[in-house]
């Protein structure tokens, strides 16, 4: 196992303590284990090749270029990119729940009732929520940096939280609850039957999480005064970070849940959920994974947000690179084995009791706003989503007022227009590229014995399993790989991985160009207990890192990562990826 090179670089007491640590320098860089001395390179100024906005934001000194408070007021970090003008009516865009006829949530690994109440205060007087002006930026720092006065700042704000009224939408149950409301089936489509509401596996993820977390953090800056006061952020896509941060795990803290896996309190992460225990490949693993999620596999904008979800669409249309790798298992890596469906973090209804959810979630929101304003373009040009169906879509939720406010994809497109932005912390995945696999694969030299893809499916995943796929065109072209019509048991955690002439077949190893991606869930409940998805992964690098030449065909390997059944595949091939649309 070649060893990963780690400087031992430590961030200075001043970025600790900046009230905006944003200006600190990145405390190290990690060398690929796999690339000798390919140092890898973050630069304040990376995004400035995106387009630049004539949009204008409001300050404290009044409106000024976008572009000066995201190299200044913002730190820097992120280059600006266009923002969108409002949009006319929508045909149907998905409407907010109505709250009095919010029903019995469900219990997603068993499909039985829960017998909690998941429905939150009910009142008449809903208000459009406007964005305030932004006076000062509020910046959200790395869990593992913190100092001991912020959290200090933090148990306070939580057990403030906590000690409210049980009836008070601010209440932390309260706030828990609504996770489980709008994730667990408590909620119908308004005017669509008993058609679910479901936020997640659709393009509505990262708004409805961004909004979520938007007042969860104003409502514990009033309970302590303080309106500087931001969420921490769990870095866990960089190897310092890939722990849970060491404050959660304070038994007498007021943000420590008992209902965590007890063996994984101090353990790397795996966010490939391969099961490997070693420290140097599981980080390998991560940053490989990291890559493939924000950069390597994306087509398209809908392969990172997830698939469109208008009024009266299924509840699965399928969920984003990120939604479906990272996000979904650090959920179920926190999850307790010990509790009968994975409380607290791994079970979608009482994940918000963890605060450790909000943390995680926040590292999320935090990889939306990296992948808008910061990634190359040159991989996905168009990063936004003009339809009028998603940025019309809307959520309610009560403020740090007790007030219940509609809210708009529309106005949560920007961190910065919502006030808040994040630490500046190394991303040593952003050049975390697979080493190219230079000689043909042994499987291919030699000719494979494994079976054409149309005797297989549909497929029933329960095994590792090989099998031959056409290419669309010869030669290294681009093209997706596209698997169609994944049936699943939303009651369980269902994982596979994506391997494309992969010769050696170790399973525990991600970190090369055979890696083309992955699916995921965290149980979620449907009316039937069973949605149906497709994925697309981009094979333009990969072709690019391995010896494909004129091949007729590539041979794909299948490999889950659940124990038993719950997956089923109608089909799966290979297409050429369309030219994508250029930003204007």
């Amino acid at each position: 196992m070649a060893s990963l090179q780690i400087p031992c670089a430590t961030p200075t007491s001043q970025s600790r303590s900046s009230p905006h640590p944003l200006f600190a320098k990145p405390s190290h860089f990690l060398t690929h284990a796999k690339r000798r001395s390919n140092r890898l390179r973050v630069s304040a100024t990376a995004g400035q090749n995106q387009s630049n906005s004539s949009q204008n934001v409001e300050t404290a000194q009044g409106r000024v270029d976008r572009r000066n408070v995201l190299l200044g007021l913002g730190g820097g970090l992120y280059g600006a990119a266009n923002l969108i003008s409002s949009p006319g009516a929508s045909a149907n865009p998905v409407q907010p729940p109505e709250l009095d006829k919010c029903g019995t949530a469900t219990n997603l690994n068993t499909g039985e009732q829960l017998d909690i109440n998941c429905c939150p205060p009910v009142t008449d007087r809903i208000l459009d929520y406007r964005l305030p002006p932004v006076y000062q930026l509020k910046v959200r720092p790395s869990a593992h940096r913190v100092s001991p006065e912020y959290i200090a700042k933090y148990n306070k704000a939580i057990d403030l939280m906590k000690r409210l009224p049980a009836d008070d939408p601010r209440n932390f149950m309260q706030q828990a609850m609504i996770h489980c409301a709008y994730c667990n089936g408590a909620y119908d489509q308004p005017g669509q039957g008993s058609l679910d509401l479901q936020i997640h596996n659709s393009w509505l993820f990262f708004p409805f999480h961004r909004w979520y977390l938007y007042f969860y953090e104003r409502i514990l800056a009033k309970l302590i005064g303080d309106p500087t006061f931001a969420l921490p952020f769990w870095n866990w896509d960089n190897p310092k970070g890939m722990t849970i941060p060491p404050m959660f795990n304070d038994t007498k803290a007021a943000i420590y849940d008992p209902k965590r896996n007890q063996d994984r309190l101090t353990a790397v992460v795996d966010l490939g959920m391969t099961g490997n225990t070693d420290p140097l490949q599981l980080v390998a693993n991560n940053l490989t994974i990291m890559y493939s999620e924000m950069i390597r596999g994306n087509a398209d904008v809908y392969d990172f947000m997830g698939q469109p979800y208008r009024e009266g669409t299924a509840v699965n249309p399928g969920p984003g690179s990120s939604e479906r790798g990272s996000h979904t298992a650090i959920h179920v890596f926190v999850g307790d084995p010990r509790e009968p469906s994975g409380e607290d973090l791994g079970n979608f209804y009482s994940a918000g009791r963890d605060p450790l959810f909000y943390c995680h979630h926040a590292n999320v929101d935090r990889m939306w706003t990296l992948w808008q304003y910061f990634l190359p373009s040159n991989k996905v040009p168009d990063k936004r989503i003009t339809d009028p169906d998603f940025l019309n879509a809307s959520f309610v939720f009560y403020d740090e007022n007790a007030q219940l406010v509609r809210v708009t994809v529309k106005d949560s497109l920007d961190n910065l227009r919502m006030g808040y932005d994040f630490e500046r912390v190394d991303l040593p995945w952003i050049d975390y590229r697979p080493p190219p696999q230079t000689v043909k694969a042994k499987i291919v030299r030699t000719g494979t014995t494994a079976p054409k893809a149309d005797t297989l499916f549909p497929l029933k995943l329960e095994k590792v399993v090989r099998f031959q796929v056409p290419k669309a065109k010869k030669g290294k072209a681009d093209e997706l790989l596209v698997l169609e019509n994944i049936t699943v048991d939303t009651t369980k955690f269902l994982k596979f991985d994506v391997f494309v002439n992969d010769e050696d077949d170790n399973a525990f190893e991600l970190d090369k160009a055979a890696y083309a991606g992955t699916y995921a869930q965290v149980p979620h409940k449907s009316k039937n207990k069973t949605a149906t998805t497709s994925i697309r992964l981009k094979l333009t690098d990969l072709y690019d890192d391995m010896d494909i030449g004129d091949d007729d065909t590539i041979v794909v390997t299948l490999v889950p990562r659940h124990q038993g059944p719950g997956v089923t595949i109608g089909g799966i091939k290979v297409i050429e990826n369309p030219p994508a649309k250029s930003s204007s």
